[in-house]
Protein backbone atom coordinates (compact mmCIF):
# COMPACT_ATOMS: atom_id res chain seq x y z
CA UNK A 1 0.00 0.00 0.00
CA UNK A 2 2.87 2.35 0.81
CA UNK A 3 4.47 1.73 -2.57
CA UNK A 4 1.24 2.66 -4.36
CA UNK A 5 0.91 5.83 -2.31
CA UNK A 6 4.52 6.87 -2.88
CA UNK A 7 4.27 6.10 -6.61
CA UNK A 8 1.09 8.17 -6.84
CA UNK A 9 2.68 11.12 -5.03
CA UNK A 10 5.82 10.86 -7.20
CA UNK A 11 3.87 10.81 -10.47
CA UNK A 12 1.68 13.70 -9.29
CA UNK A 13 4.69 15.82 -8.38
CA UNK A 14 6.38 15.08 -11.72
CA UNK A 15 3.22 16.07 -13.63
CA UNK A 16 2.85 19.26 -11.59
CA UNK A 17 6.44 20.28 -12.25
CA UNK A 18 6.11 19.52 -15.97
CA UNK A 19 2.91 21.57 -16.20
CA UNK A 20 4.72 24.61 -14.79
CA UNK A 21 7.75 24.40 -17.07
CA UNK A 22 6.29 23.05 -20.30
CA UNK A 23 3.86 25.75 -21.52
CA UNK A 24 5.20 28.88 -23.16
CA UNK A 25 3.46 31.91 -21.78
CA UNK A 26 3.82 34.59 -24.43
CA UNK A 27 0.53 36.49 -24.52
CA UNK A 28 0.14 39.07 -27.26
CA UNK A 29 -2.79 41.11 -28.55
CA UNK A 30 -3.70 38.46 -31.11
CA UNK A 31 -3.94 35.72 -28.49
CA UNK A 32 -5.83 37.88 -26.03
CA UNK A 33 -8.44 39.12 -28.52
CA UNK A 34 -11.75 37.23 -28.73
CA UNK A 35 -12.13 34.87 -31.65
CA UNK A 36 -14.67 36.13 -34.20
CA UNK A 37 -13.94 33.96 -37.27
CA UNK A 38 -11.12 36.21 -38.43
CA UNK A 39 -13.17 39.41 -38.28
CA UNK A 40 -12.54 42.35 -36.02
CA UNK A 41 -14.60 42.09 -32.84
CA UNK A 42 -17.90 43.93 -33.11
CA UNK A 43 -18.55 44.26 -29.38
CA UNK A 44 -17.03 43.19 -26.10
CA UNK A 45 -16.86 39.43 -25.70
CA UNK A 46 -17.05 39.75 -21.94
CA UNK A 47 -20.63 40.88 -21.46
CA UNK A 48 -21.99 39.91 -18.06
CA UNK A 49 -24.67 37.25 -17.83
CA UNK A 50 -27.94 38.02 -16.20
CA UNK A 51 -28.22 36.81 -12.62
CA UNK A 52 -31.63 35.42 -13.53
CA UNK A 53 -29.92 33.06 -15.97
CA UNK A 54 -27.78 31.70 -13.13
CA UNK A 55 -30.84 31.41 -10.87
CA UNK A 56 -32.71 29.35 -13.45
CA UNK A 57 -29.62 27.18 -13.99
CA UNK A 58 -29.24 26.59 -10.24
CA UNK A 59 -32.93 25.75 -9.89
CA UNK A 60 -32.61 23.27 -12.75
CA UNK A 61 -29.64 21.61 -11.04
CA UNK A 62 -31.49 21.56 -7.73
CA UNK A 63 -34.55 19.84 -9.15
CA UNK A 64 -32.36 17.50 -11.17
CA UNK A 65 -30.67 16.53 -7.91
CA UNK A 66 -34.10 16.02 -6.37
CA UNK A 67 -34.93 13.49 -9.05
CA UNK A 68 -31.64 11.69 -8.42
CA UNK A 69 -32.36 11.57 -4.69
CA UNK A 70 -35.91 10.33 -5.14
CA UNK A 71 -35.10 7.71 -7.77
CA UNK A 72 -34.44 4.86 -5.27
CA UNK A 73 -37.72 5.51 -3.41
CA UNK A 74 -39.84 2.92 -5.30
CA UNK A 75 -37.29 0.22 -4.49
CA UNK A 76 -37.15 1.33 -0.86
CA UNK A 77 -40.85 0.50 -0.51
CA UNK A 78 -39.82 -3.17 -0.48
CA UNK A 79 -37.75 -2.74 2.70
CA UNK A 80 -38.89 -4.05 6.07
CA UNK A 81 -39.67 -0.51 7.25
CA UNK A 82 -40.92 1.35 4.13
CA UNK A 83 -42.17 4.33 6.13
CA UNK A 84 -38.76 5.97 6.69
CA UNK A 85 -37.76 6.28 3.00
CA UNK A 86 -41.20 7.71 2.29
CA UNK A 87 -40.80 10.22 5.14
CA UNK A 88 -37.36 11.34 3.92
CA UNK A 89 -38.58 11.63 0.33
CA UNK A 90 -41.55 13.69 1.52
CA UNK A 91 -39.27 15.99 3.52
CA UNK A 92 -37.09 16.58 0.45
CA UNK A 93 -40.12 17.35 -1.71
CA UNK A 94 -41.67 19.65 0.89
CA UNK A 95 -38.43 21.62 1.42
CA UNK A 96 -37.86 22.08 -2.29
CA UNK A 97 -41.49 23.05 -2.87
CA UNK A 98 -41.36 25.64 -0.08
CA UNK A 99 -38.16 27.10 -1.50
CA UNK A 100 -39.67 27.20 -4.99
CA UNK A 101 -42.81 28.96 -3.70
CA UNK A 102 -40.66 31.47 -1.81
CA UNK A 103 -38.61 32.27 -4.93
CA UNK A 104 -41.79 32.60 -6.96
CA UNK A 105 -43.39 34.97 -4.42
CA UNK A 106 -40.24 37.11 -4.30
CA UNK A 107 -40.43 37.53 -8.08
CA UNK A 108 -37.04 35.95 -8.67
CA UNK A 109 -38.39 33.72 -11.43
CA UNK A 110 -39.69 36.58 -13.56
CA UNK A 111 -37.47 36.59 -16.63
CA UNK A 112 -38.33 40.11 -17.79
CA UNK A 113 -39.42 42.96 -15.59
Amino acid sequence: MTSFLSLTIFISLILILISFWLPLMNPNTEKLSPYECGFDPIASARLPYSMRFFLIAILFLLFDLEIALLLPTPWAIQLLNPVMPFVWASIIIILLTLGFIYEWCQGALEWAE
